[in-house]
């Protein structure tokens, strides 16, 4: 909606859309654009838009759930930046993690009694797959600020609410963590709450990214003399792998720490093996000098069941868990689909549709490899011979990364 609408005539002619839509009859204007690819995403997967089930609500871990979201240390700020919105009664403000599950929420009791009717309740899934089109599942799915008005919802049972939502996301990665979201009746519409969200969500980001470098400088403060001390290749690092100081190694951003095993000896891509001992606040990472440094993972499950893609890797020396991007998710499985191994022209056709795309797939190829040492061998590329590969794939196949465009891609979505 834009400023100088008419609320209601404007909501008129999003039901007269709607229905001509969902019917198959030709609609007298075509919804936006991104309300069209959410209605197309859940048509596909045959949502029925009349049939309202209250979404799936996990309450016993709710606190759990807020601690690893990330975003504990930037509500304040967030509630602060949207008290004027909420503050007259008209909307509640929620706030929900990386998959569309709510974990806070503030607004009038009125308010919040409309939301507790569509089980908009702390604890429930309001990602696309689970509600339709709303504020929270479609900015995640679409990875932008969007505001739902009435009839552009994709549930008729969500039609009485307008609803304006923003990606939160972490600054060290670009990866979405959160969703900042304002709903509230439709006739509350404003078309600049949008906007409004979507400079509170990226005031957010810059919180996190001030609190992530006074951390990093602590520990650099702490790590430095003890690098000049240790006299062989080292860096430290803090409980995430965000590396803060190095001596006598490539500059690295992150490094990939296992789940547990810590301290001790493990195996650390792109390092090989490594010596782990505690910093306040961190790690002392050294480089083995033995042979074992540059040791493999034995098991690796390549997990596609949601919307982040991961790499979870089993060795002697500890487990490893690390999201990964959507290209390096697509080579992932081609190898793990083909154990014979591709050579690059293979994997252009694979992932591009061009065999002569080669230059690109070996530039993709070498941060792979770079990034998880021993993991990928070459010529052809393939997994190691003591690498074993466990792909999970999502119960809807249809949705197995869902936004790869890749030949190969789309040929495992056809054939399970």
């Amino acid at each position: 909606m834009s400023p100088g609408d008419d609320p209601r005539r404007y909501a008129m002619l999003l039901s007269a859309v709607y229905d001509a839509t969902m019917s198959g009859d030709r609609a007298p204007a075509r919804p936006r654009a991104v309300i069209e690819d959410s209605w197309n995403r859940l048509r596909a997967k045959g949502i029925n838009p009349d049939h309202h089930i209250p979404p799936r609500v996990e309450t016993a871990g709710l606190d759990l759930l807020r601690q690893q979201s990330g975003l504990v240390t930037v509500l304040e700020d967030v509630t602060r930046g949207l008290e004027s919105v909420i503050q007259e009664g008209d909307n509640i403000l929620v706030i929900a993690d990386a998959r569309g599950r709510v974990l806070w929420r503030s607004g009038s009791p009125r308010v919040l009694g409309l939301a507790d009717r569509l089980g908009f309740i702390e604890g429930a899934t309001w990602s696309e797959n689970a509600v339709g089109t709303n504020g929270i599942g479609t900015a995640l799915a679409s990875h932008r600020a969007v505001q739902i008005f009435s009839a552009e919802h994709f549930l008729r049972s969500h039609h009485p609410w307008t609803c304006a939502g923003a990606p939160i996301r972490d600054p060290r990665t670009g990866q979405v963590i959160g969703i900042v979201d304002v709903s509230g009746p439709a006739a509350t519409v404003h078309p600049t709450t949008v906007a409004l969200v979507d400079l509170v969500a990226r005031l957010a980001e810059s919180q996190l990214r001030e609190a992530h470098d006074r951390t990093l400088n602590v520990l650099r403060t702490v790590a430095a003399p003890i690098l000049a001390r240790v006299g062989s290749p080292a860096l430290a690092v803090d409980t995430e792998g965000w590396v803060a100081a190095v001596d006598s190694l490539p500059l690295h951003n992150r490094i990939l720490l296992p789940e547990n095993g810590l301290p001790g000896r493990v195996w650390i891509p792109p390092l090989g093996m490594c010596d782990v001992e505690s910093l306040p606040g961190g790690w002392l990472v050294r480089v083995a000098d033995d042979a074992e440094s540059t040791a493999a993972p034995s098991r690796v499950i390549l997990d596609l069941r949601d919307g982040e893609p991961s790499l979870e890797m089993a060795g002697q020396f500890g487990n490893w868990r690390r999201s990964i991007s959507s290209r390096h998710a697509e080579i992932l499985l081609v190898l793990a689909t083909n154990q014979q191994g591709r050579s690059a022209p293979e994997l252009a056709e694979d992932l591009y549709g061009d065999r002569s795309r080669v230059v690109t797939v070996r530039a993709e190829m070498s941060r792979l490899r770079k990034q998880f040492v021993g993991l990928v061998a070459g010529k052809p590329y393939r997994f190691g011979d003591s690498v074993v590969v466990d792909v999970r794939y999502p119960q809807d196949m249809s949705s197995l990364l869902i936004s790869s465009t890749a030949p190969a891609v789309h040929a495992v979505r056809g054939t399970r």
